[in-house]
Parts: structure tokens; C-alpha cells; sequence
């Protein structure tokens, strides 16, 4: 499977090359190959979660596998705690307890309809009007904290996703990714887009802990929120043994990221927010693969061949929340970078001096851009010598 889809990638490669000729007006020539050097073993999640052991968004364990964060905090009582102040931790909650939405209640005119969406004591609720009808329910679930969150309620039978999202750095309600940015030519349009099963398994295995459990698809009786056994895996078997006495075998019966190599390591992250064949395969390139920091991660000339010192947790902790001032990244960036004028490179220290600044070197190198189609600037991991004059490569 992954032979094919290697083949199809570098197929779809070639395609793009061939394409960007004569669009260089639009895109900026990379200065790294159109491919990273550790291609051969990168994997797409699909191929992952289907090979042995434990894999973010699989869902083959049963639900008795899954104890639960108290659980875990027996023993790591301040791992858990910190985690649970993270935004990974707050990506998912019931629509009736959000409260972006309890203090940015929605109201909002779109053409002749109008939008309104609350949330009271017990209940968030959702109204759609034309002037002549109207269209109202619960909103069931909210994905999503620091970037914008999303609604999603059931209708006949399916999923549905609102309209609109609340983007709090904005500060405002404007259209959900992915939305058609127009006027709807009917109610039964205007009142949200139905999600292919698919999406909504995608949106409640990466917002939520054990949405899918013994392969079956079940998110009302998930954990909202990223807990420890989203990254770990299910811990019943490890906490057992632990509690046996077999504190070196249990540990060999729970997932530790600590243990994956570099390119293991950023696929592991890329399970949700999407790795580098993900993203090839699915077409997302461009502007919109600025969404998806593994990607553009893996497209640096930085990366080279795989540097454990440029790893999703080289630069995040996932128990806390995320560094927001760029001298915070600093360290991460000396770590491979020389920092004194005229000096030479090392073997330790293989990237030169900037020749411009000493500190802040994101604010410059990894600089934040809006994707299109929603109020967001996204930090793009395509680390480079930023001009004026330059496109944002693919």
C-alpha cells in the first residue's frame, strides 16, 4: 500500500513541478528539493494505524482499554495537571457547557438569513431564518479553542457543521473553514453543510479521546478533549502491570513518544495534524498546507535528513500550554544554529550565524500568514530566509 502510494505521490510531484512553471508569479520557487530526503520513511497515517501496536486515531481497542486521566494523575498527578491546561486538552467540549459561546453568543446576517446561536443552562441552541421560515436545534458539539471553534448538531439522520465559527483572536463570528464563502440560494442550505462520514470521524478522533473504540464509531461515549490516552494509547494493561509490582514491563505496555526516531516522531503529530503524505496525497498543498505544520516542518532545508533538535516536541511540550513570545523558541533554534558573528560552523552546530539578529529568530524565519478563507494567521513551519518580494512556497 504505501509502495503505491509513494509511486502516486511522486507521480502527483512531478505533476506540480511541471505545473509551478508557469505559475511562478503565484508561488515561490523552494529553495529545498521538492521532496524531503527522508521520504522513504514517511508514512501516511491510514498506513500507520494499520500496522501493529498502538497509533494516534486508531480505534481497534476496546473501550475497557481506556482508564482515564484520573487514572493516569495516581502516578503523574503533575503531568496530568498541567496537560489539562493545554488547548489539546480544551479542543473538544459539549456544545451546552462551551464557553466562548455562553460569552459570544451568535448573531449574525447573512443575505435574508439570519443566524442565532446561544447557550443557556442547559442547552446550546442554534436558529437559522429567511424571513419566512425557520429552522432551529441544539447544537450537540463544539471543536476547537484557541484558533476558532466550530458546531456541529445532527439533522435527519447525519452530521452537520454550522456556518459560522467564533474566531477568538479575531474577535468575531465569520465563516467556517472550508465554507463556501456566498450567499445560500436556499434554507436547507444556509442552515449548515452535512459532513461525509469521514470528516465527522476525523473531526471526533482528533478532538476527542476514544471516539472510536473496537473499530466502532461511538463519540457519546468519548472524552471531549485530548486526554493522556489519545498520545499514549489505552493504559488498562500498563497500569496493571505497574500496580503488580512489574513496573518495567508495564512500561513496555503503553506508548511513549520519547522512543520514536525524528521522522516517527512528526508523523506521530501528523496523525491529526497531518503529515506529510497526508497532505500530498489529499491535494492540500498550497496556501492551505499552512494549516498543517508537519508538512511545511518537513519541506525546510533544516530538516535535512531528520533532526531529533527539529521535532514537533523540540520545540512544544504537549503537557503545556504553547510558548506564545517568539525569544521563547530561541534556545531550540541555538541548538543547531552558531550565535556569534565570523564564527564557523560545527558538526554539533551545522547551521550558520544569522547575519541580521540574535534573538527572535521566528518573528523572521517563521513568520505567521493568513490562509485565505478564515480571520486566522498561521505560523508556518517552513523555516527560511524570509524577503519582501517572495511568494509563499507550496
Amino acid at each position: 500500500m504505501l509502495g503505491k502510494k509513494l509511486q502516486l505521490g511522486l507521480t502527483a510531484l512531478t505533476l506540480a513541478v511541471v505545473v509551478s512553471a508557469g505559475t511562478h508569479a503565484l508561488w515561490s520557487q523552494p529553495a529545498t528539493p521538492t521532496h524531503p530526503a527522508t521520504i522513504s520513511d514517511q508514512v501516511a497515517t491510514e498506513d500507520r494505524v494499520r500496522k501493529p501496536g498502538w497509533w494516534p486515531t486508531k480505534g481497534s481497542f476496546p473501550s475497557n482499554a481506556y482508564v482515564g486521566a484520573g487514572t493516569c494523575a495516581q502516578c503523574h498527578a503533575d503531568l496530568v495537571a498541567a496537560q489539562s491546561t493545554t488547548s489539546m486538552a480544551k479542543t473538544a467540549t459539549r456544545a451546552a457547557a462551551s464557553e466562548l459561546l455562553k460569552q459570544h453568543p451568535l448573531s449574525y446576517k447573512l443575505g435574508p438569513y439570519s443566524y442565532q446561536a446561544t447557550r443557556g443552562e442547559a442547552a446550546a441552541t442554534y436558529s437559522v431564518a429567511d424571513g419566512a421560515n425557520s429552522y432551529s436545534t441544539n447544537l450537540q458539539w463544539s471543536f476547537g479553542i484557541r484558533m476558532g471553534q466550530s458546531y456541529l448538531f445532527e439533522r435527519n439522520g447525519g452530521i452537520f457543521m454550522a456556518p459560522l465559527t467564533y474566531y477568538p483572536e479575531h474577535g468575531a463570528w465569520d465563516f467556517t473553514v472550508d465554507q463556501a464563502h456566498s450567499i445560500p440560494d436556499s434554507l436547507e442550505k444556509a442552515v449548515g453543510r452535512h459532513l461525509l462520514d469521514s470528516e465527522v470521524r476525523g473531526c471526533f478522533n482528533c478532538h476527542n479521546t476514544a471516539a472510536t473504540t473496537s473499530d466502532r464509531f461511538d463519540p457519546d461515549h468519548s472524552t471531549p478533549g485530548l486526554t493522556c490516552e489519545a498520545c499514549h494509547g489505552p493504559g488498562a494493561d500498563h497500569v496493571s502491570a505497574v500496580k503488580s509490582g512489574l513496573a518495567e514491563q508495564g512500561n513496555t505496555m503503553i506508548m511513549n513518544p520519547r522512543h520514536l526516531n525524528p521522522v516517527e516522531s512528526i508523523d506521530f503529530c501528523g496523525s491529526c495534524h497531518r503529515t506529510w503524505w497526508d497532505v500530498t496525497l489529499s491535494g492540500s498543498t498550497g496556501i492551505t498546507s499552512l494549516r498543517f505544520p508537519p508538512y511545511r516542518l518537513e519541506n525546510s532545508r533544516c530538516w535535512g535528513k531528520g533532526d531529533a533538535r527539529l521535532t514537533c516536541v523540540a520545540c512544544h511540550d504537549p503537557h503545556r500550554p504553547l510558548e506564545r513570545e517568539a525569544a521563547a523558541y530561541d534556545s531550540r533554534c541555538l541548538a543547531c544554529h552558531i550565535n556569534a558573528a565570523g564564527a564557523k560552523s560545527t558538526v554539533d552546530h551545522p547551521g550558520g550565524a544569522c547575519p541580521v539578529a540574535r534573538k527572535d529568530c521566528v518573528s523572521c524565519h517563521m513568520q505567521k500568514f493568513q490562509v485565505v478563507d478564515i480571520p486566522v494567521k498561521f505560523t508556518d513551519h517552513q523555516i527560511r530566509v524570509i524577503r519582501t518580494s517572495d511568494a509563499i512556497p507550496r
